[in-house]
């Protein structure tokens, strides 16, 4: 496989001539230019790139980034998006799913994706409801959410995102929110990692669950609530005068005040990307008396699948000759007579 080359682009090469058709203040609208923005810093190119996704507000994607995409039906963009990187492992392949399509009828496809680790970059935009369909309640709907298809409020423990990405093997977890100007340097890090890179997008639905997130994701006011999170560094928040520490005895997370600065004397940790248990926690980590885990969280590499099946497939055909006709004839075959 081929390192790809860089190009120079401008946001404005990332844009198509299609009408953006999402609702007046949709996140979406925001996430769409955080990644025009970024492609031209990853030295993208249109060219070899493709975007891939299933059925939602979030999957109209590939409509308005000018570059290769395919627009596939409800739940199967992880499949056809392994089926395109193993057909062509040089293409930069960008996933694209929401709430209810990547974790209720895309549950199964999305698992499969991540625990193959295929190398692509699988964006799922959570904004705790169906927008598509008018308002019905998702998996990562909050108990009490009240809908058309739950009118007497939702009683379903919600879906965790990033802790089923986790669950299911993920090598690369993270968060932002549609308005942060930090998602694309969380974009950045998620491209730069080779193999499934999972990022959870808290997304505003201005029309079936408005202002959901605000407490942690609003566009001014919420930074105390938000914990971005940096490999090596403390895990600080609110003007660095909290932090969270683990407690040895109960092996839980918790958070402490820090005093004048002094981190270390509160016995706040610091954050390692590659640990998987601190990983777990902090995407569990209940949001009101903890705040709001964002950034990368797990990020330790392993072999990509397309990389492995290229270099099996060179093995076993190295010194064979290519017959069909042998093949089909191979195995249990038998002839039928009389």
């Amino acid at each position: 496989m081929n390192a790809p080359v860089k190009i120079e682009t401008t946001l404005k090469d990332w844009e198509t001539d299609q009408e953006v058709r999402w609702c007046p203040g949709c996140g979406d609208y925001a996430i769409l230019k955080a990644v025009q923005r970024t492609l031209p810093q990853l030295g993208a190119d249109p060219s070899n790139t493709c975007f891939i996704s299933g059925i939602g507000c979030s999957s109209r994607f590939p409509y308005y980034i000018e570059s290769y995409g395919f627009h596939t039906i409800h739940g199967r963009a992880p499949a056809v998006a392994t089926g395109v990187k193993l057909a062509n492992p040089d293409l930069d392949v960008w996933l694209i799913t929401g709430d209810g399509d990547g974790l209720s009828i895309g549950g199964n496809h999305m698992m499969h994706v991540l625990r193959r680790n295929v190398n692509m970059q699988i964006m799922l935009f959570n904004n705790e409801i169906y927008g598509l369909t008018k308002g019905q309640y998702s998996p990562t709907s909050r108990p009490g959410t009240t809908s058309p298809s739950t009118p007497g409020g939702s009683i379903d423990q919600p879906a965790e995102p990033c802790a089923f990405a986790l669950g299911a093997g993920a090598r690369f977890v993270a968060r932002g929110f549609d308005v942060s100007k930090k998602l694309p340097e969380v974009l950045k890090a998620a491209h730069a990692h080779k193999g499934a890179a999972f990022i959870e997008i808290f997304q505003n639905c201005i029309v079936y669950n408005k202002d959901v997130f605000n407490e942690f994701a609003a566009p001014k006011g919420a930074e105390d609530n938000q914990l971005w999170l940096e490999n090596g560094q403390p895990m600080l928040f609110a003007k660095g005068e909290k932090g969270l520490t683990l407690n040895h005895d109960t092996l839980r997370l918790e958070v402490v005040d820090v005093v004048d600065g002094d981190w270390e004397a509160a016995k706040v940790i610091r954050h390692d990307v590659t640990n998987r248990a601190i990983a777990h926690m902090l995407v569990e980590l209940p949001f009101g008396p903890f705040p709001k885990a964002l950034g990368v969280i797990y990020d330790d590499p392993a072999p990509a699948f397309e990389e492995q099946v290229v270099e099996e497939n060179k093995r076993l055909s190295e010194g064979k000759e290519p017959n069909l006709a042998a093949l089909l004839a191979k195995g249990q075959t038998w002839t039928v007579e009389g």
